[in-house]
C-alpha cells in the first residue's frame, strides 16, 4: 500500500477532445462529477480469465458501497476491440474511458506501470492514491474495506488476529443476523447443536471436477462415520456462482450447510487458495487441520478426529506398509491376480515378481501423455534389450473402452484391463490422477521412486536402472547442468516479467510449444515456461507470440 500524490486526475482521465466518461448505456458524464468522491481506477480485460472472476465480486463491492454516494470506478479496457470492450462493459455498472480514446487508456497504463491485469488503484477524495491493492483488497475484504484506508484495513486484520486467538464454532459460523445452519431440507438447525462436535467446513464448488469427485467420496466417508456413531459433522461453504446451481447439489448432500453469501469472509478467515478444501475444527472450537481433503483422500475414515496424535499414527502405519510392500501385494485383488497383454491373454503377477517395474499412469485424451509415450517406447525397447527382467504396466485413465484399446494398441508392454477395480486403489496409492507419472517398483517390490517420468523424458534408458543411488546422482548431474545457466532472465516474448530458472517436472514451452523437463525458465504469475535452450536464444527462433507489449497488459 502506499499514501503518495496522484497527478490531477481530470487531467488524467480527460483529453482536449473530451471532458466527460461514459456508462454502458452510452450516458455521458462529466468527469468533475468525480471531484470529492474516491474513486477505483479498474484495468480490465474481457480476454482475461481473472480479469471475468474478478469483475462480478468488484461490481457486488460497487452496489454496496456506491451507494453511500462518495465512491465510483471508472474502467480502464485493455480489450482488442470495441466489441469486445462494450460486452464486457455491459456487465458494469460504473464508469468507463470510451473504447475510442486509446490514447488516454494507453497513458494510464504507462503513467500507472500496468504490467498485469486486474488491476484496481483506489484513489482518495483529496488525490491521494489510497491503495494500489485494490484486487487484493476487494478479494480479502469485500465491501467491509470501505474507505480502503491504510488504516481501515489495519483494523481488520487486527479483527481477525483477534477472532483468531479467541476462536470457536461460534465465533466462525455466527453473525449478528444468523445463528444457524440449514439441513438439506430447509430446516433451519441452531449452530449450537454442534458445537461439542469435530465439524468440517467444506468448501466446494460443483462447477470443478475435482469437488464433484471429493464429494463423492467425503459422503462415503461421513456415512461411514455415522454409522458408528462418531460425533462429526459437515458444513457446506457452497462458491457456486448461482443459487440454483446450489440448491441441486445440496439436496443431494447428507450434511448441513452455510446459508448465506457472507462465504468470502470465510474464504478469507480460512486461508483457502484451492478447491475442494475441508477446514476441520475439534470440539473445543479450535483448528485441527486445514489439511483435511488431503486427509480423507489418503486416510478416508481412518482420518478421524483429525487430530495430531491420529496422523502421527496413520504416518507410521503407512510407513510399515511401504517397508513391508511386495509387488503382490499392491497389484493383487482377490481374483485380480494378473494383467493382459497385446492380445488381451492373461500374464499373473506373480511371473513379474522379482523384476523392475514402471507402473505407467497415463490418457489418451491427455497431450502430454501422448507426446511423452514415443519416448517412453524407445527407452523400454533400449532397456529390454539389455535387461529382460524389466516390465511396464500401463494403468489408463481413459474415458471409455476405445479409446484405452487405440492407445493401448500403440503400447508394447503390459496393462491393468479398462474396468478394472485395482486402478481406484494405484490412483489413490500414488495420487496419480490421469497425468504421465511413472512410478519405479523394484526387485523387492518396494516402491523406488513416484518421479521417474522425468528422468525418463531428460535421460531416457540412462536413467535404469531403478535405483536410490542413481536417481541421486541423475538429480546432482541436472543441478551441476543448471549452474552453466543465469538464475534469471529477459526475453522478448514475456517481457513484462524476469523468467526464473525452476526446477520442474514436465511443462508446455511457450516458446517451442513442445513438452520441456528438469528446468524451465519460469514466470509463475503469468505461467509462462521457456525451455533453457529458447530463453537463451532469445532470437527469432522462439518468437511466435505478439510483439506489442500493450498486447500483453
Amino acid at each position: 500500500m502506499t499514501e503518495t500524490t496522484t497527478p490531477d486526475y481530470v487531467s488524467l482521465l480527460s483529453s482536449t477532445e473530451r471532458d466527460f466518461l461514459v456508462r454502458n448505456n452510452g450516458d455521458q458524464v462529466k468527469i468533475d462529477s468525480l471531484k470529492g468522491k474516491k474513486f477505483g481506477l479498474y484495468f480490465s480485460a474481457s480476454w482475461c480469465g481473472p480479469c471475468r472472476r474478478f469483475t462480478p465480486n468488484l461490481v457486488k463491492v460497487y452496489y454496496k458501497v456506491a451507494s453511500k454516494g462518495d465512491f465510483e470506478v471508472v474502467f480502464i479496457s485493455a480489450d482488442k476491440d470495441e466489441e469486445s470492450f462494450n460486452g464486457y462493459f455491459s456487465k458494469m455498472p460504473w464508469l468507463a474511458v470510451p473504447f475510442s480514446d486509446s490514447e488516454t487508456r494507453y497513458q494510464l497504463d504507462v503513467l500507472f506501470r500496468v504490467s498485469e491485469v486486474p488491476y484496481l488503484m483506489i484513489i482518495g477524495e483529496n488525490g491521494n492514491v489510497l491503495t494500489d491493492s485494490g484486487v487484493e483488497i476487494i478479494g480479502e475484504y469485500g465491501a467491509e474495506g470501505y474507505p480502503f484506508t491504510v488504516e481501515r484495513i489495519k483494523e481488520l486484520k487486527d479483527q481477525e488476529d483477534a477472532a483468531k486467538q479467541g476462536q470457536s464454532l461460534r465465533s466462525i459460523l455466527v453473525s449478528p443476523s444468523r445463528d444457524f445452519v440449514i439441513s438439506p431440507n430447509g430446516n433451519k438447525v441452531p449452530v449450537s447443536e454442534l458445537e461439542g462436535k469435530t465439524v468440517g467446513l467444506y468448501f466446494s464448488d460443483s462447477s470443478y471436477k475435482s469437488c464433484v469427485e471429493f464429494t463423492l467420496e467425503l459422503v462415503e466417508v461421513y456415512e461411514k462415520l455415522k454409522a458408528k456413531g462418531e460425533s462429526f459433522e459437515i458444513v457446506l461453504i457452497p462458491l457456486h456462482d448461482d443459487k440454483e446451481s446450489f440448491e441441486q447439489d445440496f439436496k443431494n448432500m447428507p450434511w448441513f450447510a452455510f446459508p448465506d453469501k457472507s462465504h468470502q469472509k470465510l474464504v478469507r478467515y480460512c486461508e483457502i487458495s484451492v478447491l475442494p478444501a475441508l477446514f476441520v475444527i475439534g470440539p473445543d472450537g479450535k483448528t485441527l487441520t486445514k489439511s483435511g481433503v488431503l486427509a480423507v483422500a489418503k486416510f478416508g475414515d481412518l482420518a478421524y478426529p483429525f487430530t495430531p496424535e491420529k496422523f502421527k499414527e496413520l504416518l507410521e502405519i503407512e510407513k510399515a506398509k511401504e517397508e513391508a510392500q511386495t509387488l503382490e501385494s499392491i497389484l493383487v485383488l482377490g481374483d485380480l491376480n494378473f494383467v493382459i497383454g497385446k492380445d488381451g491373454a492373461k500374464e499373473p503377477v506373480s511371473e513379474l515378481v522379482g523384476k523392475n517395474i514402471l507402473l505407467y499412469f497415463s490418457a489418451h485424451w491427455l497431450d502430454s501423455c501422448r507426446k511423452f509415450l514415443p519416448k517412453l517406447i524407445k527407452t523400454y525397447h533400449d532397456i529390454k534389450a539389455k535387461d529382460s527382467a524389466f516390465e511396464v504396466i500401463f494403468i489408463s485413465s481413459d474415458r471409455d473402452q476405445p479409446s484405452f484399446d487405440e492407445f493401448f494398441s500403440s503400447m508394447p508392454w503390459l496393462a491393468l484391463p479398462f474396468s478394472d477395480e485395482r486402478k481406484k486403489n494405484l490412483q489413490k496409492k500414488f495420487k496419480s490422477q490421469g497425468t504421465h507419472a511413472a512410478i519405479a517398483i523394484g526387485p523387492s517390490g518396494r516402491t523406488v521412486s513416484k518421479k521417474l517420468g522425468h528422468f525418463i523424458a531428460y535421460f531416457g534408458p540412462d536413467a535404469y536402472p531403478f535405483t536410490e543411488e542413481k536417481f541421486k546422482h541423475l538429480d546432482e548431474y541436472l543441478e551441476e547442468m543448471a549452474k552453466q545457466w543465469p538464475e534469471k532472465v529477459t526475453h522478448k516474448l514475456h517481457a513484462e516479467h524476469e523468467l526464473l530458472l525452476t526446477r520442474r517436472n514436465s511443462y508446455y514451452c511457450n516458446g517451442c510449444r513442445d513438452l520441456g523437463y528438469a528446468w524451465s525458465y519460469l514466470c509463475e504469475n503469468c505461467d509462462f515456461d521457456l525451455h533453457p535452450n529458447c530463453a537463451l536464444k532469445n532470437d527469432e527462433e522462439t518468437d511466435s507470440g505478439p510483439t506489442d507489449k500493450r498486447e500483453f497488459v
